[in-house]
């Protein structure tokens, strides 16, 4: 039986070549070829220019859109150096996906021939299985191996096999026909009912990196802990018979089940029951992928996230039960203790990788632990939106594959479908949809705590934002040391045997000093005029991370983050506070300080001096001011009467540092002689400023 069944993600740390190869020639051709049954369900040609629904293109473009994805990708990795078919290749390079539900895509395309597609489809084939077979190869296979493009072309096509099939299951009857190779569940009878389990509560670990032997898209890379308080899950997945209840409780009339997005997708497309219902005069029936079924009553239910989540408000309204769906680290938390084993070599025990049907199957068939269907039979909905995990980086040949899910309106499914294949399958495989999408998607209800914050996806985009993350935060440059740490670092050679209690960071930007000082000292308060600025600081705080774009060329970035753990910095957080405030005027709580950095500050100030004068009032007698500035005086922020230095005194030039010496001098004492320290910020991937910003350290003797 193990040679029917569809091939394996292949190991790809096998240390033999030949093994290897043969390998990867069996995963692409048996990928390729299912791929092209699937589309022999089609009963016409016509049924490739029809569109199953208006949020997609026709089937023709799916059909030719995975083949031209491999060109594409291996151009990229130059592991081919010309195209096959330019005008295909552009054609079929981007899908209409993840759209609202009330969008349209009225544009009109000029479609080739499936004959067209098919012989080009046979081209691809051609080529990649002479890479397979020829091509230069290095072991082991992993992110950075131009070979990875080929797997990745693979895994996309698995993708596609799923996603092409619910759109197969949505067009019209007479556009579909039934096929040997996709065969429909027979089994069906009285669903059993559903009662709660418990859960105990534990630890959650997510840590794939790249040195993994399987393959992994951008978002399963990383590192995230969670304890998962104890909580109490479904035994079964929620049949079509449990959800009856609810439709015949009027439960898609009754908005006060309906979250404000659900209600309006509910408003707008008058759904009274889940889409792949259908009510006849016999009774109720299922359309499955290729035909229409009486109904099955204990299969699972098949509904977008709305559907689900309004289920949950009616099972919690009726019950009194904090009833909810499973958050990923709770679905992680069930698969942990419900000892499922992964896909290998021999038929999985579930409902899954096409090894048993083309449809879904009883809530009651597979049995992991005491839970049923942890995996397999439909993908289940979770309160998680995709975020990414502490470490995320994109991969440069497909930078968009995630990055474009990370708005907060893309929920995680988890566990697998009857047809997810390949790294679908995998423990550490993270999807995500548009809420109000179908897929071959049911869900799981779970009673537990209410849900804490969820880890944050968004991303900085705005440029002056970016470039300061990136300054403060980011990599280093031509070997110039961070200049926020290095400041630090310096200030702190003055602060020997002297009292380390509170530390203020003016003018703190986006709040890497103001860490740094908490390394020192017992309490930081950063204070910035920008209340763009400290928001990244107080994300630190509350997160652990932040994320941003970087402009690489033109429209082109590139996705970052970075966490207070990689900076060994997690531990002082505790100590941080930011807060809005102006320099020139601050409210009288900010006081009593030991040290006092201001870093790149006074000739940004719309009165300098004023500052200058009065900021021994906000110091310890012995306390430290650190000033650091390049002097660069511009109007635009100071009025040319209220510079500090910079101009022609009496006939001679006046510097900055006279005029510090000038302001401070009845308060405070040079401490050493001023020393530049050089900052560089990045502003695209080859242009950057090189600053020297001049740094002096004063104490407060009066």
């Amino acid at each position: 039986m193990t040679e029917l069944l569809f091939s394996r993600t292949p190991n790809l740390h096998l240390t033999d070549e030949q093994t290897l190869r043969a390998q990867l020639r069996d995963y692409f051709i048996t990928t390729f070829e299912r791929y092209e049954s699937l589309f022999e369900t089609l009963a016409s040609d016509e049924a490739f220019y029809t569109k199953a629904i208006s949020l997609r293109h026709p089937l023709i473009f799916y059909y030719g859109h995975t083949a031209t994805f491999f060109v594409n990708k291996l151009l990229l990795t130059r592991l081919i150096d010309e195209r096959l078919d330019a005008r295909l290749e552009s054609i079929f390079a981007v899908g209409v996906d993840e759209m609202s539900w009330d969008d349209l895509d009225g544009a009109h395309y000029e479609w080739p021939s499936v004959a067209e597609v098919k012989a080009y489809r046979d081209r691809v084939r051609a080529l990649v299985v002479d890479l397979i077979d020829n091509a230069p190869l290095t072991l082991p296979v992993d992110w950075h191996n131009p070979w990875w493009a080929i797997i990745m072309g693979i895994e996309h096509e698995r993708i596609h096999l799923e996603t092409s099939s619910v759109l197969i299951r949505q067009h019209k009857l007479s556009c579909v026909k039934s096929h040997p190779l996709w065969p429909v569940c027979t089994t069906s009878g009285s669903a059993p009912h559903n009662k709660l389990v418990d859960v105990p509560a534990g630890e959650v670990l997510l840590n794939k990196d790249k040195s993994d032997p399987y393959y992994g898209w951008d978002n399963e890379y990383g590192v995230h802990r969670a304890d998962v308080a104890a909580f109490q899950a479904s035994r079964f997945l929620v049949s079509n018979q449990e959800f009856l209840a609810f439709v015949e409780a009027e439960g898609y009339r009754t908005a006060e089940y309906w979250e404000e997005e659900g209600l309006a997708w509910r408003e707008f497309s008058q759904a009274t029951h889940p889409t792949f219902w259908l009510q006849r005069e016999q009774g109720w029936y299922l359309r499955v992928m290729t035909e229409e079924i009486s109904m099955p009553w204990d299969w699972p239910v098949e509904v977008n996230y709305h559907e689900a989540k309004a289920f949950c408000n009616w099972k919690k309204k009726t019950t009194g039960a904090a009833v909810r769906l499973p958050t990923e680290d709770e679905w992680y938390r069930l698969y942990d203790v419900s000892g499922v084993k992964a896909v290998g070599a021999e038929p999985v025990f579930a409902n899954l990788h096409l090894d048993h049907f083309a449809s879904s199957c009883p809530v009651n068939q597979f049995a992991h632990g005491n839970f049923f269907d942890v995996i397999g039979n439909v993908w289940q909905w979770t309160e998680t939106p995709i975020y990414p995990l502490e470490g995320f980086d994109v991969h440069p040949i497909y930078d968009d594959f995630t990055t474009p899910t990370f708005d907060e309106r893309h929920n995680l499914i988890k566990g697998g479908s009857w047809i997810s294949c390949g790294n679908e399958s995998l423990r550490s495989s993270r999807y995500a949809f548009r809420r109000h999408f179908f897929q071959h998607a049911g869900f799981r209800y779970v009673v537990g705590e209410e849900i804490g914050t969820v880890p944050g996806s968004h991303y900085e985009t705005d440029k002056l934002l970016s470039e300061y993350a990136e300054f403060h935060y980011g990599d280093e440059y031509f070997s110039v040391p961070n200049f926020s740490k290095a400041l630090v670092d310096l200030g702190m050679a003055a602060m020997i045997d002297k009292p380390r209690r509170k530390a203020l960071d003016l003018g703190c930007a986006s709040g890497r000093a103001t860490f740094e000082l908490a390394r020192y000292f017992e309490a930081v308060t950063g204070v910035d005029f920008s209340a763009r600025f400290i928001g990244q600081g107080v994300q630190l705080v509350n997160e652990g991370v932040l994320r941003y774009t970087l402009t690489d060329e033109g429209e082109l970035v590139s996705y970052k983050s970075r966490s207070l753990a990689e900076l060994d910095l997690q531990d002082v957080a505790p100590k941080v506070e930011f807060f809005q405030g102006d320099a020139c005027n601050l409210k009288p709580q900010f006081t009593g300080y030991d040290f006092i950095l201001a870093a790149n500050l006074i000739d940004r100030l719309y009165n300098p001096a004023k500052f200058l004068r009065s900021v021994h009032e906000r110091l310890q007698l012995g306390g430290v001011l650190m000033l650091a500035s390049p002097y660069t005086w511009l109007e635009e922020h100071t009025p040319r009467a209220d510079w500090v230095g910079g101009f022609k005194k009496d006939g001679e030039s006046f510097t900055t540092l006279e005029g510090l010496t000038h302001l401070l001098g009845e308060h405070f004492t040079l401490i050493t002689d001023p020393q530049e320290v050089p900052f560089v910020i990045r502003e695209t991937k080859r242009k950057f400023q090189h600053t020297l910003s001049e740094v002096t350290l004063w104490e407060r003797v009066k």
